[in-house]
Formats: C-alpha cells, sequence, structure tokens
C-alpha cells in the first residue's frame, strides 16, 4: 500500500483515522487559516482541507494524504475555537437551546493521478436549553477551549444535547470516516482488505 500521511496533529483525529486500521504517519501542515472575505463555512472547511493536505502532499508527492477542517456555524456566524473560559462560556449560553451546525470539510490527495479529491460533511447539533451554572460547570470539567464550538462530543459534551442529526458521528469530532472510506476505496485503498 501507498504510505498514507495525515495532515493533522490532532489527537483526536488520529485516534479517528487509527479505527481505520491502516498505517499511518502524521505531520503539521503549515497553513494559514484565516477566512476570506464572503467565504461561506463549507468553502472554508473544503480550502483549508486542501491546503493542507497539498502542504504535506509537496514534501511526500508519493503518499496519500489527508487534510481535513473543522468550523461550526452558530446563529449564522461562523464560531472559532474559544480560546479562554469566558468565550467558551459565551459560546455555549448562545448555542443552548439552538441547532448549531458543523462542517467538517476532507481532502485525499492521491499521488497515482496527482490530483485532490474533496468533500464537506455537514453534522446538526440541537442542543438542550442549558442552566449557566451547567454551562460553567462543563467548561470547567472538560476546559474545551480548542475545540470547535466549545465542547468535546466524546466526554462530557453528550450531556449537553438533546439530539444529534448526522450520517456518520465522527464527523463532529474531526473526521469523517464514512466520506474517507469512501475516496480511499477509489484510490484503491480498501481499509478491510489491507492486510491481505
Amino acid at each position: 500500500m501507498t504510505s498514507l500521511i495525515l495532515a493533522s496533529t490532532s489527537p483526536y483525529r488520529q485516534s479517528l483515522l487509527s479505527k481505520l486500521a491502516l498505517p499511518f504517519t502524521a505531520l503539521a501542515p503549515d497553513v494559514d487559516e484565516t477566512p476570506l472575505p464572503g467565504e461561506s463555512a463549507d468553502e472554508l472547511v473544503v480550502r483549508l482541507s486542501k491546503l493542507k493536505a497539498q502542504a504535506v502532499a509537496l514534501k511526500h508527492p508519493q503518499s496519500l494524504v489527508i487534510g481535513s477542517d473543522q468550523v461550526c456555524v452558530l446563529n449564522g456566524q461562523i464560531a472559532g475555537k474559544p480560546l479562554t473560559r469566558e468565550n467558551a462560556v459565551a459560546q455555549l449560553t448562545l448555542a443552548s437551546g439552538n441547532a448549531v451546525t458543523f462542517y467538517t470539510g476532507l481532502c485525499l490527495y492521491i499521488p497515482q493521478t496527482k490530483t485532490y479529491r474533496t468533500v464537506c460533511e455537514p453534522f446538526i447539533v440541537h442542543f438542550r436549553t442549558l442552566s449557566k451554572d451547567e454551562i460553567e460547570a462543563y467548561v470547567d470539567k472538560e476546559q474545551p477551549l480548542y475545540c470547535a464550538g466549545s465542547f468535546k462530543s466524546e466526554g462530557l459534551g453528550i450531556t449537553l444535547f438533546k439530539r444529534l442529526e448526522g450520517r456518520d458521528p465522527n464527523t463532529l469530532v474531526g473526521l469523517p470516516l464514512i466520506a474517507l472510506n469512501r475516496l480511499l476505496l477509489e484510490a484503491g485503498v480498501n481499509p478491510l482488505l489491507n492486510n491481505k
């Protein structure tokens, strides 16, 4: 099999990719993630996913390279990583009782054809109505300061929701594995037959 590289140092994405039981390495892409003027959320994540894959593929042109990026949209606005406790509390206060849409971009560089295949996978989180005490307790317990949307669905974040809507729960964590598997199959890599 052609070597596989994940253009990300995110431990969450690495953990998700390991579910496919394919050997891979993870490298940090050096990419400016600033949104372009007028760029929609889905355009942004697809562009950044491709930029991340390109940054790594330039140095490893014989490898399959996976790029991914994610943003969440709350009340029509892209919400970034909160970075501070105050911002996390504010984001979750806005999300309380509302639906938040996550857009996860995915790009696979295929060295045999020197092509980039991209996908944007949406996922909607319906928040239950949260009290101020619940929000502050959650932020203090999980410290989701570097997570889009200010929560970690793989941990206590699941207690914040009343419903999840999407075709692949892995998307919410940061890597849509169903879409990735389809791209890998199209590139001639079958995780189920990899060890044969």
